[in-house]
């Protein structure tokens, strides 16, 4: 180890010994209007940001716009002969607080068709990357390389009215969430049907399109997706991909480099890649344990042996909710209804049934329960797609719904740099020290 390593990783394990006694003495010491615990602890339940299209309600889940999930199942206009909601209709939702009309939705993917054109310099970006560059970071750099055609950044560098920031970022939100499949689709063919591309259909919606570009002909996947891309689209202003679209928008960066960056916030393992997390896991247990049908004890013993070596159950536990995510229960519905003879969708339910008992009997866990990662994988891999790198690109297609729906309201609400205060260790041991000759 070099002297300068040396001497940091000596500081640094000094420093977190310090403040791990400092939160235990003093964690629940308020400073200003928040405490030490949140000050240290990633400001965690700390409401200090606007978010219109949706909000996260602990025990209730998401709603969208006041709609939860069930309702948006039973409002929101479907393809012909579909049953579940599609994401055209979502954003229309999002974006003005109305529930849309078919007509409506019908002009919203005609116009994503006509803005749906990528340039060839965003495949040629894509093609200078390694093949074997993880997927997310492809879909950053394609929508990244998408960035010279902003109309936002055009009219800002030509010299534009703030009364007009909400119009330019509406355009830049409708051309890059329409351009988003044919990017995405791209990644995939290009990594894992040896470049063998499949052009649009654009006959078909938003979601069906991209189930098309994908290769996967079942019209089984391609109503998923439009359940998968619904359900994903947003989850409130706090959770990494969505904060990070909001500060950098913030700054006036233009939804390209907004969402880019937000992209790579969703491909952290705490955030977006969960959902690979939770399939490999899966598998490790079968394999381990020789069956592809295993029972309730065998998972609960395979469980408890995963927390003994000190790992988490992928997929269980959220920041938010105290109840199952109804994302997890829609998709559990819609597998009950296509999948249900599927062994690992099976696997899925059982360790639904398995999980939350263990977890609580540990009294440490605020949330035992099932979160939107726990099932999507094991759907994903019923219509036959087994690259788990790949699940966060959709997760991250879907996102853009939300995150882009909200920059246009910060525009045009005219939503400051968003700038808070930060402290040092010292400052707050000082701080402490002050309260108590105080007292």
């Amino acid at each position: 180890m070099d002297t300068l390593k040396q001497l940091f990783f000596e500081k640094a394990q000094a420093h977190a010994k310090e403040m791990k006694e400092m939160l235990k003495e003093h964690g629940t010491l308020q400073v200003d209007e928040v405490t030490v615990d949140q000050i240290v602890g990633g400001m965690r339940d700390i409401t200090s940001m606007l978010w219109e299209p949706s909000l996260l309600d602990a025990e209730e889940g998401i709603r969208f716009r006041g709609f939860s999930i069930p309702e948006l199942k039973e409002k929101l206009p479907t393809a012909p002969n579909g049953k579940e909601p599609l994401p055209e209709g979502l954003f229309w939702l999002m974006l003005t607080g109305n529930i849309p009309t078919e007509e409506e939705v019908k002009w919203l993917t005609d116009a994503w068709v006509k803005r749906s054109q990528v340039p060839d310099s965003v495949f040629r970006a894509i093609e200078a990357l390694p093949v074997e560059t993880h997927p997310m970071t492809q879909f950053s750099v394609g929508i990244l390389s998408m960035q010279n055609t902003s109309v936002f950044a055009e009219r800002y560098a030509s010299g534009f009215n703030k009364s007009e920031y909400w119009d330019a970022t509406y355009e830049d939100t409708m051309n890059l969430i329409a351009r988003l499949p044919r990017v995405a689709a791209y990644i995939y063919n290009r990594i894992y049907r040896n470049g063998e591309q499949t052009l649009p259909d654009f006959t078909l919606d938003w979601g069906g399109n991209f189930a098309h570009m994908l290769g996967f002909k079942d019209e089984g996947f391609k109503e998923y997706m439009r359940l998968f891309l619904t359900i994903h689209a947003d989850h409130e202003g706090g959770n990494a991909s969505a904060h990070t679209c909001h500060l950098v928008g913030s700054t006036l960066s233009d939804p390209y480099l907004s969402l880019s960056a937000s992209m790579n916030a969703l491909a952290g393992p705490l955030h977006g890649l969960a959902n690979q997390e939770v399939i490999r896991w899966i598998q490790k247990m079968v394999d381990t344990l020789g069956t592809s049908k295993p029972t309730h004890e065998q998972i609960a013993d395979y469980v408890k042996d995963t927390l003994a070596s000190g790992r988490v159950i992928p997929g269980y536990g959220h920041a938010v909710l105290r109840k199952p995510d109804p994302r997890f229960t829609a998709q559990r519905a819609f597998a009950s209804a296509n999948a249900a003879e599927n062994d690992l969708v099976n696997t899925v339910w059982k360790i639904f049934d398995v999980v939350p008992p263990i977890l609580s009997s540990l009294g440490k866990v605020k949330n035992p329960w099932p979160n939107v990662d726990a099932h999507s994988g094991a759907l994903l891999l019923h219509y036959g797609m087994n690259e788990y790198n790949y699940y966060t690109v959709i997760f991250g297609v879907s996102r853009a719904l939300g995150v882009l729906a909200a920059q246009c309201w910060s525009r045009a609400l005219g939503l400051p740099l968003e700038r808070p205060k930060s402290v040092t260790t010292a400052w707050l041991q000082e701080y402490i020290k002050e309260r108590a000759t105080a007292q």
